[in-house]
């Protein structure tokens, strides 16, 4: 017969290898989660690859970008910065409720200049197609909301675009003025087949009629459905500073992130001739 002893310790032993039983069962519990987790996340990867595949260009920055297909992450793509130090100055942080009252003159010829850390970009911008977004860029500048901020998305190959985003005060993709616009000069034969052409200025939104304060700059000819509104063209010393700009590459190696060179806009203004 088993002394006390005895006894006490194959209780222990018993003990000890329920609670081992106990945590391999967790642990096999927790590896299945993580698969079914990872799994899940491929999914929503390879959603958000397709979706940017399309096109989506948001205001807020929606930026689903990943290839689940893809086993490891591509090294990003790092050229010398090709731009200078950001003139002194912060961002504004003002917005407002409702759009601007019209004032500019539909009929009239409009420019808009931004002096970036990179170079001079000139717009000559379309009143006529697209009011309501003109006069919004001209009340803004007007009030220096672009001045100080910086151009916070580059997309390239292989992202399917080519373009560089800009007019977000926090610099992050999630910034607006207070107020939305409605889209505008959607039909336009330059755009309506499906390509916003080199030297498009388009407004970005996160849907209809939710434009507001971002902008994108294509520098190669780019498939995009026509849900962005065309306001203007850029000339070709602006091309110029965009070659240069996407020649420095993009943060994330992925084709869709930071641009690499210190894009800033210096100043911002909005002329009639």
């Amino acid at each position: 017969m088993a002394s006390n002893e005895q006894r006490r310790r194959q209780l222990a032993r018993e003990k000890f290898e329920r609670q081992q039983e106990r945590r391999e069962a967790a642990r096999r519990k927790v590896r299945r989660r993580n698969a079914v987790i990872a799994a899940g996340l491929a999914v929503v990867l390879a959603a958000g690859a397709t979706a940017f595949a399309t096109g989506a260009l948001s205001g807020d920055d929606k930026k689903d970008k990943a290839d689940a297909a893809a086993p490891t992450p591509p090294s990003p793509s790092k050229g010398p910065d090709p731009c200078a130090k950001p003139a002194p100055g912060t961002p504004a942080a003002k917005t407002w409720k409702s759009e601007p009252e019209m004032s500019i003159d539909e009929s009239g010829s409009y420019a808009m200049k931004l002096d970036t850390t990179c170079g001079a970009i000139d717009v000559k911008l379309d009143a006529a197609k697209a009011p309501h977004t003109v006069n919004s860029l001209n009340f803004l500048a007007g009030q220096g909301y672009f001045d100080h901020t910086r151009c916070h998305r580059l997309t390239k190959p292989p992202a399917g675009i080519s373009v560089l985003q800009c007019g977000d005060p926090k610099g992050t993709g999630t910034g607006d003025p207070g107020y939305t616009l409605k889209d505008e000069n959607l039909k336009d034969p330059a755009v309506n087949g499906g390509t916003y052409p080199a030297g498009t200025i388009a407004m970005a939104n996160r849907g209809p009629d939710t434009g507001g304060s971002q902008f994108f700059l294509v520098y190669e000819d780019s498939q995009l459905t026509p849900n962005y509104t065309p306001f203007g063209k850029i000339g070709p010393e602006g091309m110029k500073v965009l070659k240069k700009i996407a020649a420095a590459g993009e943060q994330s190696g992925g084709g869709d992130g930071p641009p690499n060179a210190t894009v800033v806009i210096n100043k911002a203004a909005v002329t009639k001739s």
